[in-house]
């Protein structure tokens, strides 16, 4: 077999015979020489008539539609992408500025772990800070007569219930549930359990709408899973006053319900061993 030669193609030739219907047939001989250079002009000219004809008539835009139609949706799709990108990069600073005023609302509890001089105590504080926290009324005069007879003692400060329900999950700190669960439905008025001043109400990831008074002498009281807040931050109120209404929210809750807790020198205790009894 003979080996292939560059040299020997390039020498080598085409015969092509038309089948025409004729006695005497003709051979036509074309070399590959001749053949490339025909194929290359051939190419050239179809190729610069085509380019031409694109850049110059309305036909591009016929042969290039569906090009500008997939660009025209990588393009939105990537402006999408971003806008979430803003979204998600504002909620992540949300919430970590939210993660950050409930810590510090904690340790709001712990006079000791915080100056009193600092900023976060600045932000916090009112412009009417000598304003009572309970209020004169004969009502109030009766709870804390009522809370001397028959409560549990925690100072000059008394508890009440902050909603009308029955607890259905108790306090157990071992097993990560630092307060109680109040069964009742969305949009139960949730009362102030005792007077002071709100330290936190914003929306959490894992709780939903928190709410935090600080009463005074390292007591705190917080309300989570609500479905609204009816008080603002740096607000004064009474005991018994409506704070917020009950709910769902958050991630960590199963069901309707608000969870209550109060908080002494940055421990939990056990509110229904200080909540006012109904007898």
């Amino acid at each position: 077999m003979a080996k292939f030669s560059l040299k020997r193609l390039r020498k080598s030739s085409l015969y092509i015979t038309p089948n025409f219907p004729v006695i005497h047939t003709k051979r036509y001989k074309i070399s590959f020489r001749r053949l490339f250079f025909f194929t290359f002009i051939f190419t050239a000219i179809i190729s610069t008539a085509v380019i031409l004809i694109l850049m110059f008539t309305p036909l591009k835009k016929i042969v290039l539609i569906f090009e500008n139609e997939r660009l025209a949706k990588e393009q939105k799709t990537i402006e999408k992408l971003e806008d979430k990108v803003v979204f998600l990069t504002k909620e992540l600073d949300k919430i970590a500025s939210t993660n950050r005023r409930l810590k510090y609302a904690l340790l709001l509890g712990i006079t000791d772990s915080m100056d009193t001089n600092s900023v976060i105590m600045d932000s916090l504080r009112s412009p009417d800070e000598d304003k009572p926290q309970i209020g004169g009324s004969i009502y109030f005069a009766a709870l804390r007569f009522y809370n001397y007879l028959f409560a549990d003692s925690t100072g000059n400060i008394f508890f009440i219930k902050p909603v009308n329900g029955f607890v259905t999950n108790s306090f157990l700190p071992k097993k990560g549930h630092m307060g109680v669960d109040f069964s009742v439905k969305t949009g139960t008025p949730v009362y102030a359990s005792a007077g002071g001043q709100i330290i936190f109400a914003d929306f959490t990831t894992d709780y939903g709408y928190v709410l935090i008074i600080d009463h005074g002498d390292n007591y705190l009281s917080i309300y989570k899973h609500c479905s609204s807040l009816v008080k603002k931050e740096r607000e004064y109120v009474r005991q018994g006053e409506v704070i917020a209404l009950s709910g769902n929210s958050g991630i960590k809750s199963t069901g309707p319900h608000l969870h209550f807790e109060i908080w002494n020198n940055g421990k939990p205790i056990d509110p229904e061993k200080i909540l006012i009894k109904n007898r």
